[in-house]
Parts: structure tokens; sequence; C-alpha cells
């Protein structure tokens, strides 16, 4: 980690609360609401996710799984996710969310009038801000805990690394 954390903080809760308190609480809180209102169905809301977490490569964000009302995605869908071009058991609108967040993520300027006629054709006008507030999000703090080593000591209540892979 290339932040120096000081001795007996945890160096998630130094981080993202104490070292920038105007900015970090305000994005632990944005990072928060991303999970806790999306409306976007897990199978959609984890493959754009994980979609964001391979092009960052941050670790923490690989390992994790978000759980709602008690489900994750399977076992597998990381795998499926990764091959969202050639995937058959991705449906229409999962494949379209990984390939908006990879594109998103790595070329925003190559989003043309194909794309977004098919990805306006599955999803409301709603559901795309929504799905961009969270790559955003992802994208960003993702990228702030590869860069400074975070993702390589942080853990998250109830999260254990390894565990949900």
């Amino acid at each position: 980690m290339i932040i120096d954390v000081p001795t007996g903080k945890d160096p998630l809760t130094y981080v993202w609360g104490e070292l920038v308190p105007g900015i970090g609480p305000a994005a632990a809180g944005f990072s928060a609401a991303v999970y806790a209102h999306s409306t976007l169905a897990l199978r959609e809301f984890e493959a754009a996710r994980l979609t964001i977490a391979r092009v960052n490569g941050c670790l923490f964000c690989l390992d994790y799984r978000t759980e709602r009302d008690g489900e994750r995605v399977d076992a597998g869908f990381f795998d499926e996710v990764s091959d969202w071009r050639t995937s058959t058991a991705l449906e229409p609108r999962v494949r379209l969310a990984a390939e908006y967040a990879e594109r998103f993520a790595t070329e925003h300027h190559g989003l043309d009038e194909e794309f977004w006629g098919r990805f306006k054709a599955a999803y409301s006008d709603r559901e795309l801000v929504e799905l961009t507030m969270c790559l955003g999000s992802w994208i960003a703090f993702g990228r702030l805990n590869r860069v400074t080593g975070l993702d390589e000591v942080c853990s998250l209540p109830a999260h254990v690394p390894g565990a949900s892979r």
C-alpha cells in the first residue's frame, strides 16, 4: 500500500473516512447508495460491477459479490460476464450491462448510435442514468483502491476475502 496508515488504524476506515474528511465520507456515502438503492436486477448490476472490477483490476472488487435478499450470482457468473461477447448463458440485458460497462470504462467516446439503439430498446432512461452512476462510482473508487494498494488490505464487515468466489 502506498499510503502511510497510522499504526493501529484500519486502512479502509482511515483512507475513506479520516484522510480527506471533506470528501471521503461523501464518497463512501455515494458508494453505499449504489448498493442500497439500485433498482437494477442483481444479475445486471453484478455484470456491470464485475466488468468494471475486471477493467480496474481491483482485487477486492473482483473478489466481492453483491448480496440482495440472501441471493448472490452463481460461482461461474464472473467467467460468463468476462466472456459476454460469446456467452450463451447471459440474458440480453445482462450482456448489454456488461458491454456498456466495458465500453464506458475503456472507450466511452465510441458509444455510437448502433449501441444506443440496442441499449435503449432494453433499458429505460431511468435505468440508463442509474447504471451510469453505478459505473462512475465503481470506476472511481475501484481505481482509488487499486492504485493506492488499498484493495490488497481492505475488508468490509461480513466479507471474508476469497470466500465468495
